[in-house]
């Protein structure tokens, strides 16, 4: 006997059309190029995200065909996030950090038959414009105009009447947006969502042991919309009517900071290294910025250091949110809110809660696999993280490449060490690639980071480890210091005792003016253990 409930298809276009029924007055605010505004009304992103899902049909678009984006975090790009899905097509954001040769190799496996471009990317257009096979090129742009040869998405809208516009009956299994991963491992990966995925994540984040987004909030995502939809932040606001703010390109503390006051911004997530100086620069002048309107800072992408959960919180009365996920889980699975029991336990073992990378969301299921089988959940034991869940990937589209990551029982191999403590708390103790093996001994190089980034002088810190003749391998800790700050590998090393056993405290220290990245923000630890792949220490 099967219930007797409505058949309602979870779509974006329903989340759009609540929108226009209920929230057409709210405030949605971009950063222009110029650092100037732009302000407009819910009202008015509805009528431009119809005009765009009409015109996408106008130039001939088939459902399922994709729409790629090369763009920040604008109001245009939010018309794309609905404008594309609701008109039967694929949304895939593409980081215009990568590499030349991952931009052309995703815009092309992807398949995208239009690419809508933020006017200071342009350039980028050269290096994969004989590589792909794109119809049609839109430049998102502030007055409106185009450079030669390239066509200006405000006439693409011009051109559409609203009236032709119809909400269409999508089934809630439809491709909705195509995320790719940013092959640190191999070639880019997508990851392909389902407008009901999409939905489901967004009802997630809305609940309070999520990220707790409601109508009242004023949002301000700093994490890029072309990285994993903004971990599902501007579709979770939309669809609950908060009032969105968007930061363009400018992403430096201090243009934050003002935008987080000015707008009384009370939301706000990203990467730890961007908050890290955020906090840097609130440190400096704890008076300059009034942020008390600040509700939460959802912290994640890697793992944020105790140090920083307790500067923020201790020293401006800001509270830190972690929060964890993966291009393969829509992004955000767990996120670390301390239970009712946790709330009466010491302030010092809160804080080391709250830098774990929390509990898993609703629906979202969660297992550590070990040598020796599944670990138990003693907050001790080690073993990769396996994830399934109703917006969890079941494969990578359009490749065999990969598809070791998912079981034969359907959960997803996620690559990360982790502990899950009896609670269900799960800490990434390492990525399995990152973990040092010494003398048979595992040694987290995050557990490493985190202590050495609590040092006073250091603003940044990645542990790697080197092949060692006796012990297999060793840790190398890599630090910059904060500018104008002074600090001894000797300094670093006697901050970490106590807190390590001798073995595992790294045999040296070595300080460099910036540690590589991702396309991400991530460190790319690959290309540093390619420049140290030689180091030899010092012989004791």
């Amino acid at each position: 006997m099967k219930g007797l409930i409505q058949d309602y298809q979870l779509t974006l276009p329903a989340i759009l059309r609540r929108a226009e029924d209920l929230y057409g007055k709210k405030e949605i605010v971009s950063r222009n190029p110029d650092k100037s505004f732009h302000r407009y009304t819910y009202a008015d992103f509805v009528r431009r995200t119809k005009k765009l899902a009409v015109a996408l049909g106008e130039l001939g678009l088939e459902k399922g065909d994709r729409v790629a984006t090369l763009a920040w975090n604008t109001y245009q790009h939010l018309e794309a996030y609905f404008g594309v899905p609701t008109a039967g097509l694929v949304l895939n954001t593409v980081n215009p950090r990568l590499s030349q040769n991952d931009l052309s190799y995703i815009l092309d496996h992807a398949g995208d038959k239009v690419l809508l471009i933020d006017e200071t990317l342009v350039e980028l257009i050269d290096g994969f414009k004989d590589e792909v096979d794109l119809e049609h090129i839109f430049v998102f742009s502030a007055d409106g105009s185009a450079p030669e040869g390239l066509e200006s998405y405000e006439d693409l809208l011009e051109g559409a009447d609203e009236a032709d516009f119809e909400y269409p009956e999508l089934d809630e299994t439809d491709a909705a947006a195509l995320c790719y991963t940013s092959g640190t491992t191999g070639r880019p990966k997508g990851a392909l969502y389902s407008h009901r995925s999409v939905c489901l994540h967004s009802f997630a984040l809305a609940a309070a042991d999520g990220l707790g987004i409601r109508e009242r909030d004023v949002v301000l995502p700093v994490v890029p919309m072309f990285h994993v939809n903004a971990w599902g932040v501007p579709f979770a606001s939309t669809m609950v009517g908060a009032k969105q703010v968007m930061p363009g390109k400018h992403l430096d503390p201090e243009s934050l900071l003002e935008d987080y006051e000015q707008e009384r911004v009370t939301f706000t997530a990203g990467v730890p290294t961007v908050f890290l100086a955020v906090l840097q620069t609130l440190d400096g002048d704890p008076e300059a910025y009034d942020l008390s309107r600040m509700r939460s800072m959802a912290i994640g992408g890697s793992a944020a250091p105790e140090s920083m959960i307790r500067g923020f919180d201790e020293r401006h009365g800001l509270s830190v949110v972690h929060a964890w996920g993966m291009t393969e889980t829509d992004p955000v699975a767990t996120v670390c809110h301390l239970t009712g029991e946790l709330l009466e336990a010491p302030e010092d073992e809160q804080y080391k809660y709250r830098a774990k990378q929390g509990f898993p969301l609703p629906f979202i299921e969660i297992r550590g696999r070990g040598d020796e089988g599944f670990i138990p959940w003693d907050g001790e034991a080690m073993g990769e993280l396996e994830v399934r869940g109703p917006w969890v990937a079941n494969s990578y589209f359009n490749t065999e490449e990969g598809s070791d990551k998912f079981t034969e029982d359907g959960w997803f191999k996620t690559g990360d060490i982790v502990t899950i403590e009896p609670r269900g708390y799960v800490e990434i103790r390492d990525r399995d690639k990152d973990l040092v093996k010494s003398g048979g001994e595992w040694i987290s190089s995050v557990d490493l980071e985190n202590a050495i980034m609590g040092h006073e002088a250091v603003a940044e810190a990645a542990v790697i480890a080197i092949p060692h003749e006796k012990w297999d391998e060793r840790p190398l800790a890599v630090v910059v210091l904060k500018d104008g700050q002074e600090a001894t590998a000797e300094d670093l090393l006697s901050h970490l005792e106590g807190d390590f056993a001798k073995w595992q405290l790294p045999d040296a220290v070595e300080f460099v003016d910036e540690i590589p990245r991702t396309a991400t923000g991530k460190f790319l630890k690959m290309e540093l253990r390619e420049q140290f792949k030689d180091y030899q220490f010092a012989q004791s």
